[in-house]
């Protein structure tokens, strides 16, 4: 279990630092190379988990792994240094839903060929995946890219002093951490809540993963609705209701008495996640400079690491101190908190204006 929890969080852990390294690399030399960085990188280090004979071999590929990711984040500074602003949230919101569908079919089809084929075969095929999407980056992605001069290069409190609203930019660093702190706080203790309603039935594993699957499925058919309709009201608006929907949902998840009230709820979380993540990467590129996009969606990704490693070990932590209903609790709590805080932060900003 030590060696499951070292290299699950090792990624995430060297993700934090190298995103914003990455991310001013793609402000120098475009994102499509970043991109092409990312899934090359990632498909032969992926690959070669699949050969590993000792657990420190894999730590060490899963540390590489960190170096190498950021394939979503640099996707997401492309889109959002190249679409219309006014059009951005629907462009984001398309995007997030692709990569929620890959997060649903990922576990899906692994557990299957490793069910078959062994626990091997998932890593080739992973790494055959992002090689696959490697050519199709260098074939069909084109950048009409203009590199910053040396004049316009920056530290990072430069840029911070340059954008037009520093203090949202980083009332969103912190909202990104807070959303991934959340949801990951749910996972490691989802399975046992479920075997707990079931009263031990021999049906838990599967009714397990259609639950948790649940928040992605909403997510993908909510994402890019939300995305447009943020276009037209108000990115803002969309964050804030679903950050009071994340309170409102999350309450009830400690209280109910079987697995079709768990599940109704946690489709509902999707709905409210729909709200959050795509409309935090909105608000992002409508208040960055173009010139720094990719600094400041590394940053982002670094908080959004940050979140992951954070989320099990603090839902892990009150389940094993308090009760599983405490997880959801405390979740909601957090959100709470989240949503206090854009709140202020989104009023300032009016203030200000």
């Amino acid at each position: 279990m030590i060696w499951n929890g070292i290299a699950f969080s090792s990624t995430f852990l060297v993700m934090a630092i190298a995103s914003p390294i990455w991310g001013k690399i793609a402000d120098r030399k475009g994102r499509k190379l970043m991109l092409i960085r990312a899934a090359l990188g990632m498909s032969i280090v992926i690959y070669l988990q699949a050969t590993v004979t000792a657990p420190w071999q894999l730590v060490a590929l899963r540390l590489l792994q960190g170096v190498f990711s950021g394939f979503v984040s640099n996707s997401n500074t492309l889109i959002a240094s190249t679409a219309p602003r006014s059009e951005s949230g629907k462009a984001l919101g398309t995007l997030n839903t692709g990569v929620i569908s890959g997060t649903l079919l990922g576990p899906l089809i692994g557990g299957v060929i490793a069910q078959y084929f062994g626990f091997r075969v998932p890593f080739m095929v992973t790494g055959s995946l992002l090689f696959t999407a490697f050519i199709l980056v260098v074939i069909f992605i084109k950048e009409d890219f203009k590199p910053i001069t040396k004049d316009e290069e920056a530290s990072t409190s430069e840029i911070f002093h340059k954008l037009k609203n520093p203090n949202l930019i980083l009332a969103m660093f912190v909202t990104t951490m807070i959303i991934q702190t959340s949801n990951n706080s749910i996972n490691p203790i989802i399975s046992l809540y479920v075997k707990q309603l079931m009263n031990g039935s021999d049906k838990v594993t599967l009714i397990s993963g259609v639950i948790a699957a649940m928040p992605g499925i909403a997510n993908v058919i909510a994402a890019p609705r939300f995305g447009a309709l943020g276009d037209k009201i108000g990115t803002g608006k969309i964050l804030i209701g679903g950050l009071i929907f994340a309170v409102i949902v999350y309450i009830p998840q400690a209280f109910v008495t079987n697995v079709w009230q768990l599940g109704i709820l946690r489709f509902l979380v999707g709905v409210s996640d729909a709200c959050l993540f795509p409309q935090v990467q909105t608000i992002l590129a409508k208040n960055a400079d173009a010139k720094y996009t990719g600094r400041v969606f590394g940053y982002n990704q670094s908080f959004q690491s940050v979140g992951n490693v954070c989320g099990p070990l603090l839902g892990s932590y009150i389940s094993s101190i308090l009760s599983y209903s405490a997880v959801f609790i405390s979740t909601s709590i957090l959100a709470s908190i989240n949503f206090f805080w854009v709140f202020s932060h989104m009023k300032s900003k009016k203030a200000k204006k």
